[in-house]
């Protein structure tokens, strides 16, 4: 059975307040748009999804403590999985030079809106299909991606993250503990096809034999608003 440890990552990240009954009101049709993953799933309102996707600086800290904890040096190739305009391909690049940070998306949209700087380092292809050959990186990043197909094919992604960087990958996945959690989870989510409890999420890295590491994204209540909190589970 494989070993996957708990890393928290996104620590740095600022919580995200959503305002759930707003998104409420127009479900159906905001998933829809956001399942398309183009302008209204990125630059549209927060009932469709981010809500205005733009370069802020907050991914900085996460690419200093993701350098730090692969022990990354110049020359070390590292793929990020559902980067999305690039920000964080971006900043990996700018924190450590001589990085070879790229990154994969499946948004037509995405890519061509992308960071200037990132933008020669992005590419179209999906995480269950990567064009890569084996061992091909030093790390490898999917942040809040592969929940987005069905459960087969996260068990086919987490085999193509564990085919080109064995046991140097890191995956963040919507996770629930509680029933409250989950049913937060149904009433927030637009593009999650799988979701499960952090023991569940476990059972498919082992059957996938992924051995790299992993963080949680948990959708909690506080003070009547849902927040969302990056987290590992206890031990």
């Amino acid at each position: 059975m494989a070993t996957v440890r708990e890393f928290n990552l996104l620590s740095a990240l600022p919580r995200c307040v959503r305002d759930v009954g707003a998104r409420r009101a127009s479900k159906d049709e905001s998933r829809r748009l956001a399942l398309q993953f183009g302008r209204e799933y990125f630059d549209g309102t927060r009932e469709q999804g981010y809500g205005g996707y733009r370069y802020d600086g907050r991914w900085v800290a996460i690419a200093r403590r993701a350098i730090e904890h692969w022990q990354l040096k110049p020359g070390d190739r590292v793929l990020d999985i559902g980067c999305a305009k690039g920000f964080f391909v971006k900043d990996l690049r700018d924190v450590l030079s001589g990085l070879d940070a790229i990154g994969i998306d499946i948004s037509d949209y995405a890519l061509e809106n992308a960071h200037p700087d990132a933008k020669p380092y992005l590419f179209k292809a999906s995480c269950d299909d990567l064009p890569f050959a084996d061992r091909s990186f030093a790390a490898v990043f999917a942040i809040n991606t592969i929940h987005n197909l069905e459960r087969d094919g996260c068990k086919r992604a987490l085999r193509e993250i564990e085919r080109v960087c064995p046991g140097g990958g890191f995956v963040q996945v919507d996770a629930y503990r509680t029933e409250t959690e989950r049913e937060l989870f149904l009433e927030w989510m637009l593009t999650a096809k799988t979701f499960d409890t952090p023991a569940g999420w476990m059972e498919l890295f082992n059957a996938a034999g992924y051995t790299g590491q992993h963080g949680w994204t948990i959708l909690e209540l506080d003070d009547g608003v849902i927040q969302d909190k990056q987290v590992i589970s206890p031990r």
